[in-house]
């Protein structure tokens, strides 16, 4: 046993001491004890605690995988998180105003993704553990919203009827308007005698949706996720924003990015989080390369009252990005990327010369990267706003306001 002082939190959220050494569920100051192995501190004991340690509030974390700072106070992990930001900004000589943290409740996450695997007695759902293929179960979960919960169960079941011994299913289950919207994937071959077993678990279970390797098997009714005044049946597996809180957050801070603009291109869109309450206002260009996803956000769109037009282009921005003379008669434009970001798309938006862009991210390094390009086009970083959604965990999303 050798001993360890951590100096900073890594991106992943594990203590870093010299060498580099990695030290999960440990704080910056501590001192530690523990065994090396290879870069990685096992068998960890805090010798020394720091005064932001504090004890975690589910009897899961230390063997579940789903959380990774609850061991922290709430006040360090929203100065963590903020500070990441900040420093992925300064690597690029750029500084901004920061507004103050949204942090969404605990148990307020919408949606999970489960292992399930089947056993010698019967079945078992819950998350892997940490770096491990392991799955524990969950039944007192701080993080998931109680509805959510009853996914565990349904997963249990899915596996008992759609998978071997052998492999773990994944079962992502989402709240909706109309109840639990069930995605399985990595199970048995879909034919007659599984499809009729899966619609009797429907009917059972009273699912909104079940889906199977993103084939609609059975829908009681459709799993409705409202976006502004618009009501939207995403197809199965499509992202949603993982907690109405934060979803409420970005679109908060997406609709003062923009400001008045009458014309916005939301590119990224997915099934309409930004585009149909931004619609309220404003003529909106929706542009999403999975095609399902913008036939959703159309629909929802078409069934609304109220809304000023909404079009949509099924297009990779990655490999076609929108071009200038497409840009340039947009008044704002917001860009919602995955954890890429959208380099290629920044080169053509800077000579659009657009006044306004709201911008998304889940990822500060890539975000920093597209700012920089920005600034250095004659764009204004104005403010950033860092959301944490994922509660416990450490994931980082923002969304910031660029003028020129």
């Amino acid at each position: 046993m050798t001993e360890h002082q951590i100096i900073r939190l890594g991106h992943h959220g594990d203590g870093i001491a010299s060498g580099p050494i990695y030290a999960p569920m440990t704080l910056p100051g501590e001192i530690v004890s523990g065994e090396v192995e290879g870069e990685t501190l096992t068998n960890v004991r805090i010798v020394t605690p720091s005064d932001q340690r504090v004890s975690p509030p589910c009897r899961h974390y230390k063997s579940c995988g789903g959380c990774q700072l609850q061991h922290a106070s709430d006040d360090f992990v929203a100065g963590w998180k903020q500070e990441f930001v900040r420093i992925s900004l300064n690597a690029h000589g750029l500084e901004t105003e920061f507004r103050p943290i949204v942090t969404s409740p605990p148990q307020s996450r919408r949606r999970a993704a489960f292992a399930a695997r089947r056993t010698k007695k019967g079945a078992m759902a819950g998350f892997h553990g940490r770096a491990s293929d392991v799955i524990v179960e969950i039944p007192d979960c701080k993080l998931l919203h109680p509805d959510l919960m009853a996914g565990l169960a349904i997963a249990e079941r899915l596996a008992m009827i759609g998978t071997s011994r052998k492999a773990a299913l994944a079962v992502t289950v989402t709240q909706s308007d109309a109840g639990l919207d069930v995605a399985a994937a990595q199970g048995k071959p879909l034919d007659g005698p599984l499809r009729q077993a899966l619609a009797q678990v429907t009917e059972e279970l009273g699912l909104a949706r079940l889906s199977w390797d993103n084939e609609t098997v059975a829908m009681r009714v459709p799993p409705v996720q409202h976006f502004g005044r618009a009501r939207v049946t995403p197809p199965p597996g499509a992202f949603l924003q993982a907690t109405k809180e934060g979803e409420a957050a970005l679109c908060a801070a997406v609709r003062e990015a923009v400001g008045p603009a009458a014309r916005i291109a939301d590119l990224f869109a997915g099934c309409g989080t930004f585009t149909l309450p931004l619609a309220e206002n404003a003529s909106v260009l929706a542009v999403e390369s999975a095609a399902e996803m913008l036939e959703a956000l159309d629909h929802g769109w078409r069934m609304a009252e109220g809304l000023k037009p909404v079009t949509t282009q099924a297009r990779d921005l990655f490999r076609r990005p929108m071009l200038p003379d497409e840009l340039a008669r947009m008044d704002a434009i917001v860009l919602d990327p995955p954890r890429a970001g959208a380099e290629r798309q920044v080169v053509e938006i800077i000579p659009a010369k657009v006044p306004r862009i709201a911008y998304v991210s889940c990822n500060p390094v890539t975000f920093a990267r597209d700012a920089a390009m920005l600034v250095g086009g004659g764009y204004t970083l104005d403010w950033v706003q860092v959301v944490d959604q994922f509660r416990w965990s450490s994931h980082v999303e923002l969304a910031a306001c660029f003028s020129r």
